[in-house]
């Protein structure tokens, strides 16, 4: 007959392996509750502070290649240049527009283009969006989403290529939509721009005075 001391020893044992094996499916479980991993950046302009979330998790390449911009002040003293407005849904509606302008002081290699189909972040109301000719192009040059925008999105199984790209999603705006809104209201002039861009360029662009990587909201754009 088996003593209690040893019957304890087994029980004990069995409990041990039986958490072992569990710990990875425990883990697992709680990975896919988490929320993706995203790094804050404020976007201080001229008028007010912009703070949005980079999808580093779900965008890595773009995310990635934002943050180098951002890391080695290459968007210091850019502006926002471009207000898109759109006369459907509601308003305000449309995007802003805001980089580099492939200036070659600033400017960084192209990146591998980052569909929404692959990432799941959709293009909604304070996405952040990269600017682009054709895919795999986009450098430092970004759009900020006044309204949710689905035709930006991939469509895999749309017979035209620039459809099933669409255009790389890769952040959202967490504080200062209301910032975003008034650099979308301001004048435009009528006779800037090209071809169907034409009238969309800000008469007087929006200084981005800096950008920085924040671990919070900064209270200024609460």
């Amino acid at each position: 007959m088996v003593g209690y001391g040893v019957y304890k020893q087994v029980i004990m044992v069995l409990s041990l392996l039986a958490a072992s094996a569990l710990a990875p499916v425990l883990a697992h479980a709680q990975d896919v509750d988490a929320e993706p991993k995203t790094q804050l950046v404020a976007i201080e302009t001229t008028v007010g502070t912009i703070t949005a979330a980079i999808e580093t998790e779900r965008a890595p390449i773009t995310a990635k290649n934002f943050l180098r911009y951002v890391d080695e002040h290459r968007f210091d003293g850019t502006v926002f240049y471009r207000a898109m407005r759109l006369d459907w849904g509601d308003q305000p509606n449309g995007l802003v527009q805001a980089g580099t302008q492939y200036d070659p002081k600033r400017v960084l290699k192209p990146i591998a283009h980052e569909p929404t189909n692959v990432t799941s972040i959709k293009h909604l109301r304070g996405t952040l969006s990269m600017a682009r000719f054709a895919p795999g192009s986009a450098t430092g040059d970004f759009s900020i989403l006044l309204q949710d925008q689905p035709s930006m999105d991939a469509a895999p199984s749309a017979d035209d290529p620039e459809t099933r790209a669409g255009f790389a999603a890769f952040g959202h705006v967490v504080a200062g939509m209301d910032v975003v809104e008034s650099i979308h209201a301001a004048p435009t002039d009528p006779n800037k721009g090209e071809g169907w861009m034409k009238g969309q360029m800000l008469a007087k662009p929006v200084k981005i005075i800096r950008m920085k990587r924040v671990a919070a909201v900064p209270e200024a754009a609460k």
